[in-house]
């Protein structure tokens, strides 16, 4: 049986390319697994399903590495847990070095396995640099003034005066909630913020 595995990172990502690559190896689509899930590690459910279906002497096509996995140990692992362990052959569509129906002397395993560690090591560093990329782009947009998560609620002002009063007793933060038209524990967050 052929199975293909297909990832993308994220649910905003479009995973027609790899889909298309693997329809023209010859994959029937009902065959083709689809995860939209960050390659970090292979906690995935459509992993996880083509474990359970892949057999012994089962063909197994990726794109490339870096849509098995963006880790290095975990890469390796999974590859030596399919090949291996499970038995199934594995084609990485855009390294034909890496199809390990070819090659199953001594030689050709060593050199896939090399290659495979090479990839897998590239995989992982991309992954970080993506990761270091984003971090910076995070805090440059703090710097700019750029707010994340959801708005606040409320008018500021008003939530701030009336913090003040809940702070000197004057009255109560249900009463505080109520005068500001948000909830309790929006203003219990918001005097947490203020105390830090």
């Amino acid at each position: 049986m052929e199975y293909g595995y297909v990832r993308v990172s994220s649910y905003d990502q479009n995973e027609d390319r790899q889909v298309k690559e693997m329809i023209e190896a010859g994959i029937k689509e009902k065959k083709i697994i689809i995860d939209k899930q960050s390659g970090k590690n292979f906690e995935r459910p459509g992993y996880i399903r083509l474990l359970h279906k892949l057999k012994k002497g089962d063909l197994l096509y990726v794109q490339s590495i870096d849509r098995l996995g963006r880790n290095y140990e975990e890469i390796q692992t999974q590859w030596r847990r399919l090949t291996r362990s499970i038995g199934v052959d594995i084609c990485v569509l855009d390294m034909p070095l890496l199809d390990t129906r070819k090659g199953k002397d001594l030689m050709g395993t060593f050199i896939a396995d090399l290659v495979l560690q090479i990839l897998s090591y590239v995989a992982q560093q991309e992954r970080e640099n993506i990761k270091r990329r984003q971090a910076q782009g995070i805090a440059a947009a703090k710097n700019r003034g750029v707010k994340f998560g959801r708005p606040e609620k409320g008018d500021r002002t008003k939530i701030e005066y009336v913090i003040k009063q809940i702070q000197n007793g004057n009255i109560t933060i249900k009463n505080g909630a109520e005068m500001c038209g948000v909830s309790v524990s929006t203003i219990r967050r918001r005097i947490g913020k203020t105390k830090e």
